[in-house]
């Protein structure tokens, strides 16, 4: 029987296993929690969400939405599960962390052709493998990666956002709704007048930061700023980014909008901080874009200044952690084989992909492609028209300097132009999803037979 073996059981580790195991490889799938934790995790489940409960939006007319689409098309364990565990979040795929999490392990442990080993790993395995450690990868086996890179990481520092309890949110200062109406009721909006956001905006510029262990420079990744660096980068950048008021519609003041709760907030809101559920149950729900490293204290202080969490109760406070990644345009192809070492594939954060989903569709990608490999067939490329197709074409396209290469999400900058000239935004993004689809269509149908196996 064919053999391998997946490192990491985060998201794109129990992907690349479950693609394995659709294929008829038998798969040890090692994972060194529970037994020796990161500073992030706090389970022993397979997948566990460590930053937020959110795999972003749904809706096809975004580079999030097609990303997922294109992974249904392929066969997504990760996806699949998540419709299971969704918790309403408007537009955005939502889920509850737990039940997906257990869900997740569950189904691995129960795959006939999937043996998940406990404990870390300390070396780079000598056969058929994908490398899925992850942001978080444990310093033993960065150390055996980075021998065998000959050369230096990179890395960037990742926060993670508070979550408070339900009941402790005064609703007398926030109202429901999503931008734009769009997603129905399913966030809760803190609203700040313009005198309540300078004293906010103030005291999170100055408050003070956890300490820090390996004080090296912070290049921060853009797409996941602390949000009191973004306060630091001027009065108005929370304001045009994560508390940005437009969209929403607030109640009239002194109108009773929830049992018992009379809207006492602005008419016009200043600036709004949304809050978006962590459960089914919505017993719990965290601050969205508010990924911070202050210390635990001065969160507290600062972010009671928010009118409707004056009383909140934080029952995880924001964490701030170093997350490795390795330069992949040098050491990766296109097909996330190590250029060296044919049998031997990465997938997930640590090649430089930012955000579950796009971690989860490299893991995939690496799967699938070291079954074909396993099975003597050669490993295959995604149509460069396509997100994952593009995305993979950013990691692994050789750059004329090491700086310009950063950790990169799924957008639609991505995809190549084409030739059609279509106006409007909304119109060219819906076109090139289309085009998307249509190519990564055609290309199940010309390359792929493995694809189309139905999961046991």
């Amino acid at each position: 029987m064919l053999r391998a073996e997946v490192i990491g059981g985060g998201l794109a580790g129990v992907e690349a296993a479950w693609q394995l195991a659709r294929a008829g490889v038998a798969v040890m799938l090692r994972e060194m929690r529970p037994l020796r934790m990161t500073p992030a995790h706090r389970t022993g489940y397979l997948a566990e969400l460590v930053c937020s409960n959110s795999l972003k939006s749904d809706s096809p007319e975004t580079a999030a939405g097609l990303l997922k689409e294109e992974m249904r098309r392929l066969g997504s364990l990760i996806l699949e599960v998540a419709e299971k565990a969704r918790v309403p979040g408007g537009q955005a795929l939502c889920v509850d962390r737990e039940l997906f999490a257990r869900e997740v392990t569950e189904r691995v442990a129960a795959h006939p052709l999937i043996t998940v080993e406990r404990g870390e790993v300390e070396r780079v395995p000598s056969g058929p493998a994908v490398v899925a450690t992850g942001p978080l990868t444990s310093e033993a086996f960065a150390r055996s990666l980075q021998e065998m890179a000959g050369e230096e990481y990179l890395y960037f520092y990742d926060a993670a956002s508070p979550v408070v309890t339900a009941e402790s949110i005064n609703l007398d200062f926030a109202f429901r709704g999503s931008r734009y109406g769009k997603g129905g009721d399913d966030y809760l909006n803190c609203p700040l007048s313009e005198e309540e956001y300078d004293r906010f905006w103030e005291a999170l510029s100055s408050a003070e930061q956890a300490p820090r262990r390996d004080f090296d420079p912070i290049p921060y990744f853009e797409g996941c700023l602390p949000v009191e660096e973004m306060a630091r980068r001027g009065r108005d950048v929370l304001r045009f980014g994560p508390l940005k008021p437009v969209g929403l519609k607030p109640p009239l003041p002194g109108r009773e909008h929830e049992p018992g709760h009379v809207y006492r907030g602005p008419e016009k809101p200043f600036a709004v901080v949304q809050l978006r559920p962590e459960n089914r149950e919505g017993t719990l729900w965290s601050l969205v874009g508010f990924q911070t490293a202050l210390r635990w204290g001065e969160q507290e202080r600062v972010f009671r200044m928010i009118p409707a969490l004056e009383r909140a109760e934080f029952v995880r406070y924001g964490v701030m952690h170093k997350n490795l990644y390795l330069y992949s345009p040098a050491l990766l192809l296109p097909t996330l084989q190590w250029r060296e070492r044919p049998d031997l594939f990465f997938a997930g954060q640590i090649t430089g992909v930012e955000g579950y989903v796009e971690s989860a569709a490299t893991g995939m990608v690496a799967g699938l492609n070291l079954a074909r490999l396993l099975k003597g067939l050669s490993p295959l490329t995604l149509p460069a028209e396509t997100m994952i197709g593009s995305l993979l074409r950013y990691l692994t396209t050789p750059r004329a300097e090491k700086r310009d290469f950063q950790p990169m999400n799924a957008n639609f900058g991505l995809l190549p132009p084409g030739g059609e000239r279509v106006k409007g935004k909304r119109a060219r993004h819906r076109w090139l999803g289309q085009r998307a689809l249509g190519a990564l269509d055609a290309w199940l149908e010309e390359e792929g037979k493995w694809q189309r196996r139905a999961a046991p």
